[in-house]
Order: C-alpha cells, then sequence, then structure tokens
C-alpha cells in the first residue's frame, strides 16, 4: 500500500489535499498583504460608501430653521431670567435662611487674576420624590466676612433625586480675594 497523503476528490472532479498549518498561515498572509489598503502611492484615488435609505413617509424635509443661534441665546437667557425672577420673588417670602439649605452646597471655583467677575458653582440636589423649583441666595464675602455681592439662581424642574449645577458670578467680588456660601435657598 502506498503511503503517501491520500487525494480525494470533490463533487465536480477538482482534487484537494490536506493543508498543512504552515502552507495555511502562508495563504492567509498572503491573502492579508493582498488587501493591505495601505498603498502610499499618490496616483491611487480614494473612494467611500455612503448608504442611502428612502425617506419614512411623513419626515419632515430639510429645510433650514429659521431660528438662529443668537434666537436660541435669547430665548435660555429669557428663561434664566425668568427662574431668576420667580427666585428673588420667592425668598422674598422666606424668613431665615429657608428650608433647602441642606440641599444647596456652593465652591468657589479659581481665580484667574484677569477675570472680569468671581465665579461659584452652586449644586442642588432633590432629595424629594418629585420634580421642584429651588431659589439660592448666593453671598461673596471677603475675609472679614463683608457681604461683597449677592446672587440668587432659579433651579426649575430639578428632578428627583438628581443633582443639578449652575454657576453664580459676580462682578463686584472680581479681583477681591472673596468666597461664597449659601445665604438662603428654598424650594418651591
Amino acid at each position: 500500500m502506498n503511503q503517501t497523503s491520500p487525494v480525494r476528490r470533490a463533487p465536480g472532479g477538482r482534487a484537494a489535499r490536506r493543508l498543512t498549518p504552515a502552507v495555511l498561515a502562508a495563504v492567509i498572509v498572503a491573502g492579508a498583504a493582498a488587501c493591505d489598503s495601505s498603498d502610499t502611492s499618490s496616483q491611487g484615488t480614494a473612494t467611500s460608501t455612503r448608504t442611502v435609505s428612502a425617506e419614512p413617509a411623513g419626515s419632515p424635509s430639510a429645510t433650514e430653521s429659521p431660528r438662529t443661534q443668537q434666537d436660541f441665546a435669547a430665548s435660555v437667557s429669557a428663561d434664566a431670567e425668568r427662574n431668576r425672577q420667580k427666585a428673588v420673588t420667592t425668598l422674598k417670602a422666606v424668613d431665615g435662611k429657608g428650608d433647602a439649605v441642606g440641599d444647596v452646597s456652593v465652591s468657589g471655583l479659581p481665580v484667574v487674576a484677569s477675570e472680569q467677575f468671581r465665579s461659584a458653582l452652586v449644586r442642588v440636589t432633590n432629595r424629594s420624590g418629585e420634580a421642584a423649583f429651588y431659589a439660592v441666595r448666593v453671598e461673596f464675602v471677603d475675609a472679614s466676612g463683608k457681604v461683597l455681592d449677592s446672587v440668587v439662581l432659579g433651579f426649575a424642574d430639578v428632578p428627583p433625586n438628581r443633582t443639578v449645577s449652575q454657576h453664580a458670578n459676580s462682578r463686584k467680588a472680581a479681583g477681591v480675594k472673596s468666597f461664597p456660601r449659601i445665604a438662603q435657598a428654598e424650594r418651591g
């Protein structure tokens, strides 16, 4: 009997031989080299493929919004001012520090000599089970405890069991070593 590797006939008359792992590795490496796309030739062209699907029925057309970035900024600014005014009104009716001082924290942000305002990060944590409005008064005080400025912030619709934050900014406390503190906080 002959001890050579058997030749198997595949359907259709093709001969298939058992490949050794070394030959198989060489075939894979050669195939990968042939498919390599790192050709640095300057004569090649770049191609890309883009898939376009049909637009669903009832989809809005791709028209440009008439609202500008300035309109958006004005809208956001108007919302912030409405929240601040509501906070001012809420805090006028509060005796003392308010019922939400424990839900509010403040930390001063690093000061740069060229800045034209002093900034503090104010965080409000709503520990209740429903969304709530928070009115917060932040005071900027100097080393002797003298109040340099007072800033009121309104936090609208703070989600339950979540923490939100805003910056309190003061131009009057700019350039002076000052510290922010919570003067009043009320949940509305």
